[in-house]
């Protein structure tokens, strides 16, 4: 299928997505918000997303896909800035300096087509520590605002430090992918191979520990993993913050994770499922105050530390 084709399938699907959301919310939900002796009340989806300024705080543009395509999604989900990178996830590919760079142009090249909207972080790999910290230079100059790492490299090696350390001086935050396993009868399953130096929950809390200093984002956790166990490895560390993006949604993840982390380390995100990374922050029933933070605050807030913020 060509690139145009791709791009109108995708905007159909989500076109179809809302517009489902919109309809069902001509109809009364069953126990939606509802208090014992009252009728069930309407829940107009639409209406609420437009009540809230949001950033997306994970979100990926690719090779031979049109960018333009987010900004379309995100102006009907009224997103005012996406937080976009390019990493290297092929496991055949070794995220050479010669790719990365290849993979921040990319960013670089969104982000000059969309100067209001996007906002790049650059993607390096450890492993290669002299031409990263070059990489490092050349993509904050040209306006990038955080760090993306994929699972090149577990994010508390040592091959990590000087990275680590250079955004502590630059005062962002570093998101990095990660993995948890689910566990099977009370116990967790062991990692191994699915994603040998992924990022796990353990590591997270070694990297947050040694450098208190530094702002750590912990991906996806609404994405299939053990997010119970996360929460509860990472609640004692409160330079790790979590992003809700990921396509599954288990019912009370929102409120877990305010119960562990508290309403100042959560961020509103997508990773490519935007109706479900809304979803699960609006159907949270969580207050109006929270809401506002997870989608919009919390965000700016680490963005104000670096001058990055949106006004």
């Amino acid at each position: 299928m060509s690139g145009s084709g791709n791009r109108r399938k995708f905007l159909r699907d989500i076109a179809l997505s809302v517009s489902g959301i919109a309809l069902a919310s001509s109809f009364p939900l069953k126990g939606c918000r509802e208090q014992a002796g009252s009728k069930p009340a309407l829940f107009d989806i639409m209406k609420e997303i437009s009540g809230y300024r949001k950033i997306n705080t994970h979100e990926h543009v690719w090779p031979h896909a049109d960018p333009a395509v987010l900004i379309e999604i995100a102006d009907i989900m009224e997103i005012e800035k996406l937080i976009i990178s390019t990493p290297v996830t092929h496991p055949g590919r070794l995220a050479s300096p010669d790719e990365f760079r290849e993979c921040n142009d990319l960013v670089l090249r969104a982000m000059k087509q969309f100067p209001d909207r996007f906002m790049g972080q650059v993607f390096i790999n450890p492993v290669y520590g002299r031409e990263s910290l070059r990489e490092i230079d050349r993509c904050i100059d040209s306006g990038m605002a955080g760090l993306k790492v994929y699972n090149q490299v577990k994010i508390n090696d040592p091959l990590f430090y000087p990275v680590i350390e250079k955004f502590i001086d630059l005062k962002m935050i570093i998101l990095v992918h990660s993995h948890c396993g689910l566990g099977v009868g009370g116990h967790r399953v062991k990692y191994g191979n699915i994603q040998p130096n992924a990022s796990i929950p353990e590591d997270f809390a070694e990297a947050a520990g040694r450098y208190p200093e530094a702002m750590f984002q912990y991906a996806h956790l609404c994405g299939g993993g053990d997010w119970e166990y996360a929460c509860k490895m990472l609640a004692p560390y409160p330079n790790v913050y979590a992003d809700l993006s990921g396509s599954n949604n288990e019912a009370g993840i929102v409120n877990f994770a305010l119960e562990h982390f508290g309403e100042d380390r959560l961020f509103f995100g997508t990773d490519g499922s935007y109706y479900q990374g809304l979803g699960v922050v609006l159907s949270s029933g969580i207050g109006e105050i929270r809401k506002k933070k997870i989608f919009f605050d919390n965000y700016n807030e680490i963005l104000r530390k670096s001058g990055s913020h949106v006004d």
